[in-house]
Parts: structure tokens; C-alpha cells; sequence
């Protein structure tokens, strides 16, 4: 595993810090609904049963790649980077669901939006860092 060389610069210590903070919300709000009472499940409203799991699962891989970022390792990048992937496809598979008339919340659509756009920074400013060495 490689390792950076230099000392980790203030905008890797933010997309690690990023990514890790992302994480635990995901983790919180997700577990709230399949975890909690029914109650938690009728304030979410229209939910996307496989999308929430998917990114449930995912805030624990977010969690990683920040520790990984943080820690200066190489994998992180490519974790990064696949995490990009991954919420570009659940995010077009949810686009699929909406088209073809599933219910679907508008918070939802934001939350992907903002997942996508978070990750394609850091994983754009990640493969920028690990670039250079």
C-alpha cells in the first residue's frame, strides 16, 4: 500500500474529516428508518427500499475512505473513485425508478444530488493528491 510522502495538507485532512462526517450521517439517518419504529418509516415517506439499504451500506464505505484519506493510503483514491461510480449508478437506477412512475420523495433527488456532488470532489481532489507522487 502506498503511503504519501509529504505531510497531509489541509485539504486532505478536510475530505477525510469530509468523508468521515458524511458517513455517520448516512449511517444515522438510514438506520433511523430501517431500524426504527414505524413511526421513523411514515416520516420518511416514500422511500426507495433498495436505494436507502444502498446507502445505509454505503455510509460505512464513506467512513473507510475517509480513515483511508486521513491515513494518506493510495486505496482511499481508488475507494473514492469507486464510490463515485457506485452512486452514479444507484442514482440513474433511482432516475429509472422515478421515470417509470415510482414513488419518490423530492428530498430524495437532493440527497443523490449531494451524495454525487461531494464524491466527485473528493474523489477528483484524492486522484489530484495521489498524482503527484
Amino acid at each position: 500500500m502506498t503511503t504519501l510522502k509529504q505531510p497531509r495538507g489541509w485539504i486532505n485532512s478536510a475530505l477525510a474529516i469530509v468523508a468521515v462526517l458524511f458517513g455517520l450521517m448516512t449511517l444515522k439517518g438510514g438506520g433511523t428508518v430501517l431500524f426504527g419504529d414505524e413511526a421513523a418509516r411514515i416520516a420518511a415517506g416514500n422511500y426507495v427500499p433498495l436505494l436507502l439499504r444502498f446507502n445505509f451500506l454505503s455510509g460505512f464505505v464513506y467512513i473507510a475512505a475517509g480513515i483511508g484519506l486521513w491515513l494518506q493510503k493510495r486505496w482511499a483514491m481508488w475507494l473514492s473513485i469507486g464510490l463515485l461510480a457506485a452512486i452514479a449508478i444507484a442514482f440513474a437506477a433511482f432516475g429509472i425508478h422515478i421515470s417509470s412512475g415510482g414513488a419518490f420523495e423530492q428530498r430524495t433527488v437532493i440527497a443523490m444530488s449531494a451524495r454525487l456532488l461531494i464524491w466527485t470532489v473528493i474523489a477528483a481532489l484524492a486522484a489530484r493528491t495521489f498524482r503527484r507522487i
